[in-house]
């Protein structure tokens, strides 16, 4: 595994996945997300490293564009994203990209053994994207508007 933070993209898989999502013809680019998303979500079996860092990226991809996610800063991200470009995502995709990075933290992730293997049992970064993915909590007495 070449990381060198835990940022969802301070990773080499990741920093890859974003160069080819950076360099794609911008109407490619929410497929992509999607795609990295539904790789890692549907994966039944054991997910490996790369399929699970680029699903991770997609999903901070994603919560950058919500209410409360924090910009996209990282270096090794799309410079478009860096640039102040945004992607035309669909609604589903945070509940996609919860499902994605529950994922990669699940038992069968080749992310989650080698991150365990170097130490790691908590993982901030992760839980703060689902957070932001998961929207504002209803608040006691709340109705919902239709």
């Amino acid at each position: 595994m070449g990381a060198w933070d835990d940022g969802p993209f301070d990773n080499d898989s990741a920093a890859d996945w974003c160069g080819g999502l950076h360099d794609a013809e911008p109407p490619a680019r929410p497929a992509m997300v999607r795609a990295a998303l539904t790789t890692a979500a549907l994966n039944t079996g054991y997910l490996d490293y790369k399929e699970a860092a680029s699903a991770i990226a997609a999903a901070a991809i994603v919560a950058s564009q919500m209410p409360g996610g924090d910009p996209i800063a990282s270096p090794y991200a799309p410079d478009f994203l860096l640039a102040g470009e945004s992607l035309g995502l669909d609604d589903d995709l945070p509940q996609l990209a919860i499902e994605a990075l529950d994922r990669a933290l699940g038992d069968d992730s080749e992310w989650r053994s080698l991150w365990g293997e170097a130490g790691a049992s908590e993982f901030p970064q992760i839980n703060k994207l689902r957070a932001v993915l998961s929207g504002p909590p209803e608040l006691p007495g709340q109705i919902a508007m239709l």
